[in-house]
């Protein structure tokens, strides 16, 4: 018998609590193998980031065969990219290879510092986002990604849903993180129609790399066979866990992570 494993393609924090130091956690969390290509080294905390470098395209690709062609994924996880010739790298990387894929399209920082930049949006469009699996955008980059002000009610947001839809992923996952409101609304969106879960509003600054580790941890419930729905059923409640212990780690004096191994201390 084999680990199952799941690849992430993101950028590094080296506070720990985004990106592919997220995402191997949340691989970890539900027993999945974590592999790694690196897009881009952030010097970063929890108060903000001070510098990003971004790897070379060409290193992007060779860490990327690296692993396909040793450890080959169960599911892969797209984060932080940077600029379009890496988009494009990742997409050329990947030509051939089928599993199911999570794109988290990560634009700007918990801290509203820019990760994303203009030129690399049609290139993600265009190249990524039709190879999805499920596109898991938070409000705003739902709108960027479609040229629209963000949505406010639950029609524009089912709305905006149903047109990233059109651009060829199975699924969309409208993230109800940055909503307003006493509850967070997840709105699963598909051809077959809208799944919706709901979790408390949790009061807490602690919530570095939440988008992050929700998309990881769908790609960790993929490898291991769970359908879309129930991935996202089982990973927002793992998540809402996450942020409610999230306080007790005491992590930095910005804005600190999530706890992923909060089911194991319990």
């Amino acid at each position: 018998m084999r680990i199952k494993t799941a690849l992430t393609i993101a950028g590094s924090d080296s506070g720990g609590g985004a990106g592919i130091q997220a995402d191997i956690k949340s691989f970890a969390a539900f027993g999945v193998y974590g592999t790694s290509a690196l897009t881009a080294i952030t010097a970063q905390n929890t108060r903000g980031v001070h510098g990003v470098m971004r790897v070379p395209p060409e290193m992007v690709t060779a860490q990327i065969r690296a692993v396909l062609d040793d450890i080959p994924p169960d599911a892969i996880k797209i984060g932080m990219l940077g600029g379009a010739a890496v988009v494009e790298a990742v997409a050329e990387a990947l030509a051939g290879y089928e599993c199911p894929l999570v794109l988290d399209p990560v634009m700007v920082a918990k801290s509203g510092d820019a990760l994303l930049d203009d030129a690399a949006v049609d290139a993600l469009a265009t190249l990524l986002i039709p190879r999805a699996t499920i596109l898991t955008p938070n409000l705003p980059e739902a709108a960027r990604l479609l040229g629209l002000s963000q949505a406010t009610t639950a029609a524009e947001i089912v709305a905006q849903g149903r047109a990233l839809l059109d651009l060829g992923p199975t699924a969309v996952l409208m993230k109800g993180g940055h909503a307003t409101g006493p509850h967070c609304t997840d709105r699963l969106i598909t051809q077959a129609g809208v799944h919706e879960v709901t979790g408390p509003r949790i009061a807490t600054r602690n919530t570095h790399g939440t988008g992050c580790s929700l998309s990881a941890a769908l790609a960790a419930l993929l490898a291991t066979g769970r359908t879309p729905e129930a991935a996202l059923e089982r990973a927002q409640s793992w998540l809402s866990g996450a942020i409610r212990a999230a306080d007790r780690l005491g992590i930095g004096s910005g804005h600190g992570p999530v706890d992923h191994f909060h089911e194991g201390r319990r």
